[in-house]
């Protein structure tokens, strides 16, 4: 097929990139071999070299390994952005193991499904969060419970004060009784070989991760990528960022680690990069605003909503955000009127990028240094395939509406132990994104919605991102999302979703008034409903499916 995007890739991105087959916690050994001493953390005023991260990583493999840690064995990570994440991840690739990254907002059944599923035998979980691993132990193949806290890398005297604090703010914590299979990670390391012992990984083919996707249409599924899935997709990354330097760039954590994203283009990248994290565990507007105006970021991968908040902030005029030269925005679409705002006070740009975990999770972004389009998720990333496919299996023309469809190295092996479910998401080798869109002349893609998202209202197919556009257009909204609710007449009619911004004033009708001038009548929002808030994912991705799924349940209490 014709790959007509590589005509727009400026001349420093190869179409192709040559990729060493080794396995990827390999970075992060040659960054402390060739940059000890730079910073690879920062948190909350305490800095990590990268010879200290590897090192504490050699000793949770080797503390591991001692547990009775065979190749392939998943170690669940439940923790948020902080230090022990980026050391238990890559400790447990150097062991040889898998890692299973875990939402540390997952209810007990989730959790429960999650560490049945994978079998996971060891989790490492937050002080917090251990009254909740504890109580589905039982009904569970979990063999060690490895607890740490937000104490354990804070300097003085913060490191003192936090557990007094924490104790105040939940009263409910539970004292921990370390045990033979209840370990403390900070004595499981202290106790531990900095001494490096190989472990025989197959980059092609040994998993490095099992990442559940979000499950909203079902059980949540294990993605299967293997260690050359995950560096290639970094490598991708920071090709297509190309003029980042190694060693001197200094990348914001705000996304969780946890998330597959924020794993790849900001944990996986800096460590790449030999350059610098600034770990966010929590995303505040102002804490993120102080952190940049201080410590001058570079690069800054995020969230709609991320860029969003910032944005409303009251203060935001205070700092200074222009050490900022590239954000790759990702996760849900990025709304055209966000995007424009927030390049006006950084330095650089700030692109729409695509993605899936089932990808690892990038195939598509907007050029950061060339020819941005509008509404367009982009061109595809270096060796990416992309397609778009009708539903009789040809190959759409430019302008023709299917679903979107990639091929690529950083592509997963498949869903774990579900082999009639991977082979349901794919066709001849592609993976059928689930994402409805089409290509331009030029090679740029467009996603117009979900597939299953798409609101057909009186015959009309009818795309929420379109009307969702709209909406964010009008100055007095900071959120908007559009979802299709039942309708005894139309099937499903239009329903919005507002979050004003703090002191705007805007009602139903001056809402109607403005979407009556920008779109065709049967687009327009047939409701309303204004919120505080709107439900969201860890990453800020704002949930449709749990909006639609409350109407339903509201339908059928009247119905009773």
């Amino acid at each position: 097929m014709e790959r007509r995007w590589l005509n727009h890739y400026p001349k420093e991105i190869p179409g192709q990139l040559d990729y060493k087959e080794k396995p990827l916690f390999t970075y992060l050994q040659e960054a402390a071999e060739e940059k000890p001493d730079n910073v690879a953390i920062y948190f909350y005023g305490k800095e990590i070299t990268f010879k200290q991260v590897y090192e504490s990583a050699l000793r949770f493999s080797n503390a591991i390994l001692s547990l009775g840690l065979e190749r392939g064995d998943r170690v669940a990570i439940m923790l948020p952005n902080t230090p022990q994440a980026v050391i238990a991840y890559y400790g447990t690739l150097m062991a040889g193991g898998t890692v299973v990254q875990t939402n540390p907002l997952y209810t007990e059944r989730e959790l429960e499904h999650q560490l049945n599923d994978s079998g996971a035998k060891f989790i490492v979980c937050l002080d917090l969060l251990f009254s909740r691993v504890i109580s589905v132990k039982e009904h569970s193949k979990l063999e060690h419970i490895i607890v740490t806290g937000i104490k354990d890398y804070l300097p003085f005297p913060k490191n003192w004060l936090y557990p007094i604090v924490q104790k105040r703010q939940n009263p409910m914590i539970v004292n921990i009784s370390y045990n033979g299979f209840i370990h403390s990670f900070m004595e499981l390391l202290n106790q531990s070989s900095k001494e490096f012992v190989p472990v025989s990984v197959n980059p092609k083919e040994d998993l490095a991760l099992l990442q559940y996707t979000g499950g909203t249409t079902g059980p949540a599924k294990g993605v299967m990528l293997t260690h050359s899935n995950l560096v290639v997709n970094a490598k991708q990354c920071q090709a297509w960022i190309y003029n980042v330097k190694e060693g001197e760039e200094t990348v914001l954590a705000a996304l969780p680690f946890f998330h597959v994203y924020g794993m790849t283009v900001v944990m996986n990248l800096a460590i790449m990069l030999k350059s610098k994290m600034l770990i966010v565990p929590h995303f505040k507007a102002k804490e993120v605003l102080q952190l940049i105006h201080k410590h001058k970021p570079t690069l800054f991968p995020g969230a709609p909503t991320m860029y969003i908040a910032l944005l409303n902030h009251p203060d935001i005029k205070k700092y200074n955000l222009t050490s900022i030269k590239a954000c790759i925005s990702g996760s849900a679409p990025l709304p055209i009127e966000v995007q424009e705002k927030f390049q006006s006070i950084i330095s650089g740009k700030l692109v729409e990028g695509y993605g899936l975990t089932e990808a690892s999770p990038v195939t598509h972004s907007n050029l950061v240094y060339g020819r941005q389009v509008k509404g367009s998720i982009g061109l595809p990333w270096p060796d990416t395939e992309a397609a778009i496919l009708l539903e009789n299996g040809e190959f759409a023309e430019p302008g023709e509406v299917g679903e979107l469809a990639v091929k690529g190295p950083q592509v997963m092996k498949g869903y774990w132990n579900k082999p009639e479910e991977t082979a349901a998401v794919f066709r001849d080798n592609w993976l059928l994104t689930g994402d409805m869109g089409y290509m331009d002349e030029n090679g740029y893609f467009y996603i117009v919605d979900r597939k299953k998202d798409i609101i057909i209202a009186g015959g009309f197919n009818i795309y929420p991102r379109e009307i969702e556009e709209v909406l964010y257009e009008h100055e007095a909204v900071k959120e908007a999302v559009v979802a299709g609710v039942p309708d005894p007449y139309r099937g499903e009619t239009v329903k919005a979703y507002i979050v004003l911004k703090e002191n705007a004033r805007c009602t139903e009708d001056e809402l109607n008034q403005y979407c009556r001038e920008h779109l065709a009548a049967f687009k327009v929002p047939r409701v309303y409903e204004f919120r505080d808030e709107l439900p969201k994912t860890m990453v800020g991705k704002i949930l449709r499916r749990a909006l639609i799924e409350e109407e339903k349940n509201k339908l059928k209490q009247e119905t009773r």
